[in-house]
């Protein structure tokens, strides 16, 4: 017979718990894990998506609703406008409109000049700050950027004032040494406005830029050196294609940037002898619409539709983007 009572002192026989008993308990503290996961998550998250809902969800959705309605005099007109649901025909009165069309035509000019301009300035300022001494980069850091502390609706009234002859110190210079230009006329409009776009935003996008340029690993750069690459190898071959993802995001916030252009033109055509008109941009047609013309549905079909063609760009700009990562990979 096999003696089952213990001795003092000695331990007794080790029990371990079934394998199916193992296996729950790991898997329930996974599960409670990942529920504390998601609850931190949402938790963090939540304030973002209920400022994200009423700031941008409600009012698309409002304006949504707002274009499909219009305001019409019932009867005589004694009674006043009435509001009567017009389907689409905001969208078609807005689409026929000549006016709303050539803003298009205008932006396009606009992208011509400004991207360019816009992402070959910052590029090329952030390559000299990323080579250029310690003490010169705070100090030029600070001045390209300064420009775009200043509000919009400030920035463009002193140039209004650079732009204005008799006036401007500028103009006055450019007369005494016979070279004569109207910022107002319907040729120097557009590149006026290029002009107070790029004052404002270049330091923005040239400080992107530089930080992403920081983030370059250096041993990459003194390993080039080694190999008798110059600097010009070093920032086209090495510098650009490693800060691609900053250069993507900054041609599509350019890109729909300029689509929203409305603050620079409006102040301009408030000069003198200025070419622009109150429709000069899709952005100026929907503000006449809806502020001039108390037409609240054909303000917010067009704004709808400026929206659209700033989703489908932006859609074409980040495909393309990744086409090109997946070709080079």
């Amino acid at each position: 017979m096999q003696d089952t009572e213990r001795r003092p002192g000695v331990p007794g026989p080790r029990t371990t718990p079934p394998r199916d008993t193992a296996r729950t308990g790991r898997r329930s503290t996974a599960l409670s894990t990942r529920a504390r996961t998601r609850l931190a998550a949402g938790t963090l998250l939540a304030p973002f998506f209920a400022l994200f809902t009423v700031a941008m969800i409600v009012p698309v959705g409002y304006a949504l609703w707002l274009s499909l309605f219009t305001e019409k005099q019932s009867g005589l007109g004694f009674d006043g406008p009435r509001t009567v649901f017009d389907g689409l025909g905001n969208y078609a009165t807005a689409l026929g409109d000549q006016a709303f069309r050539d803003g298009f035509w205008v932006l396009l000019g606009y992208c011509a000049f400004y991207i360019p301009l816009m992402g070959g300035g910052a590029i090329v300022l952030a390559l000299l700050l990323d080579t250029a001494l310690a003490r010169a980069r705070r100090f030029f850091q600070l001045a390209l950027f300064l420009p775009h502390a200043i509000p919009g609706l400030i920035a463009a009234l002193i140039w209004i004032y650079l732009y204005t002859p008799q006036l401007s110190p500028v103009v006055a210079a450019m007369e005494a040494g016979g070279f004569g230009f109207d910022f107002f006329s319907s040729e120097g409009t557009l590149p006026s406005i290029v002009n107070i776009a790029l004052w404002q935003w270049l330091g923005y996008n040239v400080v992107i830029f530089y930080a992403a340029l920081q983030a370059v690993d250096r041993s990459l750069l003194e390993a080039a050196t080694v190999d008798g690459a110059g600097n010009w190898r070093i920032a086209f071959s090495i510098k650009l294609p490693l800060i691609r993802s900053s250069l993507v995001m900054v041609l599509l916030f350019t890109i729909i940037g300029s689509l929203q252009l409305f603050t620079e033109p409006l102040i301009l055509s408030r000069g003198s002898g200025s070419a622009v008109t109150s429709t000069w941009t899709p952005n100026m047609y929907a503000f006449g619409a809806a502020f001039e013309r108390n037409d609240y549905g054909l303000a917010a079909a067009a704004s709808v539709l400026i929206a659209l063609v700033a989703a489908v760009l932006s859609f074409v700009v980040t495909r393309f983007a990744n086409r090109r990562k997946e070709a080079r990979r």
